[in-house]
Order: C-alpha cells, then structure tokens, then sequence
C-alpha cells in the first residue's frame, strides 16, 4: 500500500498557510471597499456584515448602501492580572459599526486601537474624513 505524500494534519495547516498569504480578491468597481487598520502586535479582523459571516478576516466589501460590520480586534493588555507584577493578558473586543452610505468604488479604511482594557475604532474614507465610529459590542479575556 502506498503512503499518501501528506499527512491530513499536515496538509490541512498547509492549505490554511496558503490561506492566509493568498492574494486579496480584485476590487468590484460596483461596491465599496473597507480596508482593515490597526497597531502592529494586535490583531484585527472582519467578522460579519449584517449579521453573517464574512468569509475573510483582511478586507470587506459590500454593496452602497446600509451596512452593519462587526470585527474581532484582539490586544495585550500589560499587568492584566490582579497585581503591578502581573502577566500580561490577551483581550478580545467585537466592536460594531453602522454606516448608511457606502458607496460604490470607494475606499474605506476601520481603524481600531486599544484604549486601557477597551477598544476604540472609527471608519474613515479614503480622504481621512470619519464618517462612523465603532461601538464596542463586549470585550473580554477569552
């Protein structure tokens, strides 16, 4: 019997690598473009668009119109614990963001950053105008 060239764990963690360097998708002229922004040592990433799964973490797109985007942005929190001396600890924030005017072609950018043991985001046009600001859905150590 022959032995398969890969093992399933091995195959599977190598189509997930492959995943996640794989090129971003064109841009559809006939929607409108967010880009994803946040601080190097976070992690930020598309979750839904009004209420559904998104199916990559890096960008959303969506037709004009009403939207509502939910991300999962991730940061360490120095001295989480109870004392000064204290691990630090990962939080996890779903922060929420309603926009009724996306527009077709254009480019938004959500910015999102850590603010104490909370996070902050706000979405901005391709000309750094802010048109929405994120509401922070929860945040937590999980």
């Amino acid at each position: 019997m022959r032995q398969p060239l890969l093992s399933v764990p091995l195959l599977a963690a190598t189509l997930s690598l492959a995943a996640c360097v794989s090129p971003l998708p064109p841009h559809d002229p006939r929607q409108a473009w967010i880009d994803m922004q946040a601080q190097p040592d976070t992690q930020l990433g598309a979750d839904e668009v009004d209420g559904v799964d998104w199916p990559d973490r890096r960008y959303f797109q969506v037709y004009p119109g009403a939207h509502r985007l939910q991300v999962r942005f991730g940061f360490e929190v120095p001295g989480g614990g109870l004392g000064p001396s204290s691990e630090p600890i990962w939080r996890t924030c779903i922060l929420e963001v309603k926009y009724a005017e996306f527009a077709a072609g254009e480019r938004y950018r959500l910015e999102v950053r850590p603010v104490a043991h909370r996070a902050m985001g706000r979405l901005l046009t391709a000309d750094g105008k802010r048109v929405a600001r994120a509401e922070m859905r929860r945040c937590g150590a999980w």
